[in-house]
């Protein structure tokens, strides 16, 4: 497949918000709906893990940030990606097996049930190794 149509295709499965958020409740709000209810779980355990980081949008995802990116997730047709970083992905492997994962991500299909205690300790690893390592988002 040559790279002009495999970037077509992964823009057509990417959902944007309508409206250019700046917060990560109007990116939220501005998703589909069948995207919403993972958004908002998410959100929720990243912010209790991360209760004093920076929430930001950047290159159009929400983010959280202590020093550097400590995590991020985005909103697409049929699924959430979280990403954390390569390196908090590795100590769960085995527990990702049944799902796709990218070099620092995970899809988290809208018809399956987010997997909220995965994503607290990889969340948990990922805020861990940044204030102690200082490891790099990616």
């Amino acid at each position: 497949m040559n790279v002009a149509l495999l970037s077509a295709r992964m823009e057509e499965d990417r959902v944007m918000p309508k409206l250019k958020a700046t917060t990560i409740p109007e990116y939220i709000s501005a998703s589909p709906k069948e995207a919403q209810k993972h958004l908002r779980d998410i959100y929720a355990i990243l912010k209790s893990v991360a209760p004093d980081a920076r929430e930001a949008i950047k290159w159009g995802n929400p983010m959280f940030e202590e020093k550097r990116i400590l995590f991020a997730f985005a909103a697409y047709r049929t699924h959430l990606n979280f990403m954390p970083t390569p390196s908090a992905l590795k100590p769960f492997k085995k527990d990702l097996a049944k799902y796709k994962t990218g070099k620092g991500s995970i899809q988290l299909p809208y018809d399956e049930r987010l997997p909220k205690a995965l994503i607290r300790r990889i969340a948990m690893f990922r805020s861990k190794e940044l204030r102690e390592k200082d490891v790099r988002w990616m």
